[in-house]
């Protein structure tokens, strides 16, 4: 019989045995604290996370979105942060050949010591940070110290050392006591934290993503990417291009999956170090993966699985989308201009979308629901693009991931914005390693379709026959430029695209945005590359002036409007219910923004008395705005192919060109973006004298229909109707009707009737527009006799909605809890039955209590 202790040695043994062969990550997100530099006191910490949020989880400071918290908040930035914790390990752990400490992000000026000893400094908010740490750990507890400078200081050593400062307009240096002073540009951190003109400036610190020990006895998988050379309905070929990391040299080999079925496999024999091998596959017939709305979002599940002696030691999984995305730029025919759009699988798709901001200040607060919630709203509103801007962060993974799931393509700035930047030799690199970071990271997602250098800068910077710049050239002389713009053309000409070709070599790089690419300076006039357009806003150009510029891709134009009452009611108090007041004009970041807002207003709105109204209007018109510059540049195919308006989402509770507010409330913009953004829509336009129509698809066959015209006045007396056999071109627009005004029996009644158009497939709409013939400011609207009916069905509320007469942008209302409804904001033909449904989050008597309805006729006096 065995002796007890020697079988218990055995089992010892193999367990080694067998914890040397396979990798452990262990989390070290638990048990931190912090405190300020140079106090005794250590507070807990939350890890991801940051100071703010620390301090205001042990209520040392308050919301900082509240009313005017923030002024109070700006000495955060200014002093140095400390956090800890410790954590435990037995001497299996410690005998494995590597252990590496990793920080998916620290924010930003970092020292990391562990036990005593510094294992790495960290000075680039955007990279993930590792150090082999075995020789400095223990069985038993261990230590982790980290000590964070401030970025202020830091910032201003680089400026110090630079000898001027560099141009960053939107960097509010003056709120945060800085004077002239911004120092944003010299950190590798997002520029938003520094303000922007739809963000407060709360300059943060911390750890802001996961931290984690890897322990690995024999090699790990470092990185897999699926790379997809050629992609058709027949075949996918592809390589698996997988990087290890090897402790102990020997006999391994690999396999690929995709959908649990074994793809490709291979013998290695590994030597130490870091080395890669590529397994070529080939899929016959793939699943194509499509954006939204052009078919279905194909996913493949892919995994590679490294063995030693039999054993499984490492695997990693991936959603692979297996497709053909391209960026299409050929000169026109006579040669004066030049195309821009995105093909998927062989077919050019018109880019639908909008502009990404980070979702929050603080962005560990930002959860799996939160990025979910707003990447599904921006696909059931029939969005297929959004433009990650330059000024904010390359998100967390989950997000690109949703991005695949729900088929939304990604523009994907750099993470630069609207400044100026260094270009000594330390920035440069840790720039090029940032990069490399990221295109790493993001390469395989399906959802990936254009790199972008950067937002703005070639814009602001040039001076030229088109472009008028921002006036930075003039603060500097000769020899300053010559040094600004060589860093400028380092970055964003040699090294950002060196980097793309390189890592991702089948994904297109773009410099700039806007720009006309080849060299050739950014210009308003449209006819190459893309465009920014804010002569209606900051030019204070009429709205219609959207039915006139033209652009080959439209990447940036905007319209602001406020938050409904109902979220200004959780930063304000009822004395702020002014859009003049202190607390309403700080959460407004765009100096010119309540006042611009109230000026468009004016125009074509009759401007309410009461404060509630005064935003509802406002969200009517900047919804109309964006409606209006949607339809058009989706009428403009095949000349323009892309449309994002600026912006989808908000970063605090404020008055901006969002769709959604930060608290997740869908404004009538975003309704109306659901109805301008489907695969096939019509435009009723009222312009010189005459009734145009015009149809779009984004099918890939001609459809014929029935367009039927109605005037009507507002008790619904049909004055003049009118069907027409049409077509909608496959892929395209076409103006499908035109009227000369004078056809119509209006008969100087302009302001008491409209007209209803409805596009048809037998009895089915396809779409329908409502047009109206003067202002709505000088609509003669009648009481609308609006009565509602709401039934519990279970999981969500229905409301039967009833209109006698006809009823202007009706505005359903929740008071006792934030939900969107199934449709918003939207007109009713007198004697129209609507059923309109929302989600079920309280008892039906207290939903019922808290509802009610708003509409244009209740603003006019």
């Amino acid at each position: 019989m065995r002796s007890p202790v020697i079988l218990l040695a055995a089992v010892f043994a193999l367990s080694l045995s067998l914890f040397s062969q396979a990798q452990t990550t262990i989390s070290l997100d638990k048990g931190w604290e912090f405190r300020q530099a140079g106090t005794r006191d250590w507070l807990p910490a939350t890890v991801p996370g940051s100071v703010h949020t620390d301090l205001l989880d042990n209520k040392v400071i308050e919301d900082p979105y509240y009313r005017l918290n923030e002024k109070e908040l700006q000495w955060i930035d200014k002093v140095n942060w400390e956090y800890r914790t410790t954590f435990a390990l037995d001497a299996a752990q410690l005998k494995a050949g590597s252990i590496l400490l990793r920080f998916y992000g620290l924010d930003t000026y970092a020292t990391v010591i562990l036990n005593g000893t510094p294992v790495l400094k960290a000075d680039n908010f955007y990279r993930t940070w590792e150090a082999e740490v075995a020789k400095y750990l223990k069985s038993g507890e261990n230590e982790l110290f980290i000590r964070f400078d401030s970025p202020i200081f830091e910032g201003l050593k680089k400026q110090e050392a630079l000898g001027y400062p560099l141009p960053a307009d939107n960097d509010q240096s003056e709120n945060g006591g800085m004077g002239p002073a911004k120092v944003s540009i010299f950190t590798r951190k997002p520029g938003y934290h520094f303000g922007w003109d739809w963000g407060p400036r709360l300059v943060t610190s911390g750890i802001w993503r996961p931290v984690e020990l890897i322990i690995t006895g024999t090699a790990r998988i470092n990185d897999l990417w699926l790379r997809q050379h050629q992609v058709n309905e027949k075949e996918g070929r592809l390589t698996a291009e997988v990087e290890f990391a090897v402790q102990q040299p020997g006999n391994y080999s690999i396999d690929i999956l995709l959908d649990d079925r074994v793809v490709a496999t291979k013998n290695l024999g590994l030597k130490a170090g870091k080395q890669q091998a590529n397994l070529d596959f080939v899929v016959q017939k793939p699943r194509l993966w499509w954006p939204n709305g052009a078919g279905p979002q194909n996913l493949y599940r892919a995994k590679a699985v490294l063995r030693h002696g039999g054993e499984a030691v490492h695997a990693v999984e991936k959603t692979l989308g297996i497709h053909s995305l391209k960026h299409i730029r050929k000169p026109d025919k006579k040669g004066d201009g030049e195309s821009f759009y995105f093909e998927v699988n062989g077919k050019p798709l018109f880019a639908k979308g909008a502009n990404y901001i980070p979702n929050d200040m603080f962005l560990p607060r930002v959860d799996s629901a939160r990025y979910e919630y707003m990447v599904k709203s921006a696909a059931e509103a029939n969005i297929n693009m959004l433009r990650i801007w330059g000024g904010g962060i390359y998100e967390n993974d989950y997000f690109y991931e949703l991005c695949d799931r729900y088929g939304i393509m990604i523009w994907q700035d750099f993470m630069f914005a609207c400044a100026m930047f260094p270009g000594d030799d330390a920035f440069l690199e840790s720039v090029r390693l940032e990069a490399e970071d990221n295109i790493r990271r993001l390469r395989g997602h399906a959802c990936i379709a254009l790199w972008c250098g950067n937002n703005e800068i070639e814009y602001a910077w040039a001076e030229g026959d088109f472009t008028r710049g921002w006036g930075w050239k003039e603060k500097y002389d000769e020899a300053q430029r010559r040094v600004i713009w060589h860093s400028y053309d380092t970055l964003f000409h040699k090294i950002l695209p060196a980097a793309v070709s390189k890592l991702a070599p089948e994904q297109a790089y773009w410099p700039s945005s806007p720009t006309q690419g080849n060299g050739v300076f950014a210009n308003w006039e449209g006819n190459r590359g893309d465009v920014h357009y804010w002569g209606v806003w900051h030019g204070l150009e009429p709205i219609s002036a959207f039915r006139t510029h033209k652009a080959r891709f439209m990447a940036e134009y905007g319209f602001q409007s406020f938050p409904e009452f109902n979220s200004v009611k959780k930063y304000t108090l009822p004395e702020d219910w002014n859009i003049e007041s202190p607390v309403m004009a700080s959460h407004q970041r765009s100096g010119i923004g309540n006042l611009r807002i109230r000026q468009y207003m004016e125009q074509d709105y009759q401007i309410p008395d009461d404060f509630e109204k005064l935003l509802y209007v406002g969200q009517i018109l900047q919804g109309e705005a964006i409606r209006m510059a949607l339809k058009t540049h989706r009428s403009d195919m095949p000349f323009c192919m892309g449309s994002l308006y600026w912006q989808l989402n908000d970063v605090w509770p404020v008055a901006s060109w969002s769709g959604i507010d930060y608290y997740g409330k869908w404004k009538a913009m975003h309704y109306f973006v659901k109805e301008a953004l489907k695969n096939q829509i019509i435009q009723v336009v009222i312009e010189d004298g005459r009734l145009l129509v015009y149809g779009v698809s984004d099918a890939d066959n001609k459809t014929s229909a029935t367009l039927r015209l109605n005037l009507a006045d507002f008790s619904g007396n049909s004055l003049w109707n009118r069907p027409y056999r049409v077509t909608l071109p496959a892929n395209g627009s076409a103006l499908i009707c035109s009227l000369d005004l004078k056809e119509l029996p209006l008969n100087h009644r302009k302001e008491k009737v409209y007209l209803s158009a409805s596009l048809m497939d037998g009895t089915r709409i396809i779409d329908k527009d409502i047009a109206i013939f003067v202002s709505p400011k000088d609509l003669k609207l009648p009481d609308p006799g609006i009565k509602t009916r709401i039934s519990d069905k279970g999981d969500h509320f229905s409301i039967e909605i009833s209109a006698q007469k006809f009823c202007k942008n009706l505005m359903l209302i929740s008071d006792n809890t934030d939900v969107n409804f199934s449709d918003n904001f939207f007109d009713m033909q007198p004697g129209e039955t609507r059923r309109i449904t929302c989600p079920k989050t309280i008892r039906w008597e207290d939903f019922e209590q808290g509802f009610r309805v708003l509409h244009l006729q209740q603003t006019m006096k």
